[in-house]
């Protein structure tokens, strides 16, 4: 008799979807060109998609500092949002994720993400291969 759970019937638990924060160039490189920051913001966006695809849920610090910001009334009258303000807002998420997924691109603010994350002993990745799919296969 075969053991408990184990037949052409049994399937391997799903895994939990993580929370994955999306690091990456946001105004780096940029020398505050508007178009060029948001080319960075789309980059990060694309990535947080294919992690969406993988039956996670992505997050991107901006997403939530942009909008606390100019409640605040920070970045306001053509001034950028203190980086600093980023950062913190960043932090907050990343003591909330289950891990990290930095995209290419020089980034003072996204290596910060990755060793706070470090830090906090989550796992950090720098290649979507390494993120296990929410069935928890690894492609």
């Amino acid at each position: 008799m075969p053991a408990a759970g184990v037949g052409p019937h049994h399937r391997e638990p799903l895994m939990r979807p993580q929370t994955i924060l999306i690091a990456g160039p946001y105004r780096s490189g940029t020398g505050g060109d508007a178009r060029l920051i948001e080319a960075n913001l789309k980059a990060q966006e694309l990535a947080a998609w294919q992690v969406y695809r993988k039956g996670h849920l992505p997050l991107i610090g901006e997403w939530a500092a942009l909008p606390l910001a100019a409640a605040a009334g920070l970045g306001s009258a053509g001034a950028a949002v203190p980086s600093q303000f980023l950062y913190d807002v960043a932090a907050r998420m990343i003591a909330r994720c289950d891990g990290v997924y930095r995209i290419a691109g020089a980034s003072a603010g996204a290596d910060g993400d990755v060793r706070r994350a470090r830090e906090l002993g989550l796992p950090c990745y720098d290649s979507l291969d390494q993120l296990a799919d929410a069935d928890g296969t690894v492609p």
